[in-house]
């Protein structure tokens, strides 16, 4: 009968077995990762195996890495500048930015309403623009800055426009006259309150709101009320320039350039709507909704002419219509 010592030998030497057969694998498992032959007679030896096991495996961490930062990087790459306002501080102030005394009864200084920064009114001029609002400051969603509401809530786009597409996407793109026709204005501005109230956790749902008009006459709302439209009023002169191109490869060109003129919470909120109204076109057969009409509805909505006379906004009427309706067209070579 074999004794105890020999059992626990060769249970050792079957772990070692074991564990080489396993680390081989693993070297032919990284040798095909790096596109190498380390098979046969020409295998090396441990002393070369171990860097490159240990270069492969900081490569992997590299790689990992970067792909989460680029998937998480997009919301603090938008820029946004402070809100200052004139305020009059109760009690000994200093500024945030030169770390000196706010001399003064009143009015010593400027406060940023979105994320609280206080400092001299001649030192707001060289503030970052590094603006992170505070929550607590952000009181609304609706009307509230398309910029300053991302940032406040750390997000690609307004949750308002992801929750109202998604919802829409789920059990309404077939809809005839979707967007064209209108929900009860007193469901659509119940709708608004709700998101100024609850944010986030708004529900939108069927059992809540079984007209899906009202969700899109919800959505349209939010578009309208920003103070600065998804398409900035800085944009907006080369953008209508743009849709009076007739060659469509130099349009096509010009409206790239043109898009990058745009805040990158702007842009990325404009492509997501794009793509949604992309999928809105391909069911034309059941909604009636192809990109001119589209173009139509959300021309004077994602595009407001900046202080313009009224007979020049009433000429670019028609490019508003036709810059939607080219983005919606060519969402995939343009985004």
């Amino acid at each position: 009968m074999p004794s105890r010592e020999s059992y626990e030998v060769r249970k050792g030497e079957k772990s070692l077995v074991h564990k080489a057969k396993q680390e081989a694998n693993q070297q032919d498992i990284l040798a095909a990762a790096l596109g190498m032959s380390i098979s046969g007679p020409q295998k090396p030896p441990a002393t070369i195996w171990q860097p490159l096991k240990l270069f492969a495996y900081s490569q992997l961490t590299s790689l990992v890495r970067k792909a989460t930062l680029k998937d998480n990087s997009l919301p603090h790459k938008y820029e946004k500048v402070h809100n200052f306002k004139v305020h009059t501080f109760r009690g000994p102030h200093w500024c945030e930015y030169c770390a000196n005394f706010m001399w003064g009864l009143k009015a010593q200084g400027v406060k940023c309403a979105d994320c609280g920064l206080n400092v001299h009114k001649q030192c707001s001029t060289m503030v970052p623009r590094n603006c992170v609002p505070d929550l607590k400051n952000v009181k609304k969603v609706y009307s509230c800055e398309l910029t300053t509401l991302v940032k406040a809530h750390n997000t690609k786009r307004p949750m308002v426009v992801d929750m109202c597409i998604q919802e829409i996407e789920s059990r309404g793109l077939k809809s005839e006259g979707l967007y064209r026709m209108s929900g009860f204005s007193d469901s659509v501005e119940d709708v608004k309150s709700a998101f100024d109230r609850d944010g986030e956790k708004t529900d939108i749902s069927a059992s809540a709101y079984e007209d899906i008009n009202i969700i899109t006459g919800a959505l349209k709302l939010y578009l309208r009320d920003l103070p600065i439209p998804v398409i900035s009023y800085d944009a907006y002169p080369r953008f209508i320039e743009v849709a009076k191109l007739e060659d469509p490869e130099k349009q096509q060109e010009a409206f790239r350039e043109a898009l990058e003129l745009l805040p990158a919470a702007h842009s990325e909120t404009l492509r997501y709507l794009m793509v949604h109204l992309k999928r809105v076109t391909l069911n034309e057969k059941d909604n009636l909704m192809n990109a001119e009409n589209l173009g139509i509805v959300f021309g004077p909505t994602l595009l407001r002419a900046p202080n313009l006379d009224a007979m020049t906004a009433l000429n670019d009427i028609r490019y508003q219509r036709q810059v939607v309706e080219f983005l919606i067209k060519n969402e995939d070579i343009l985004f």
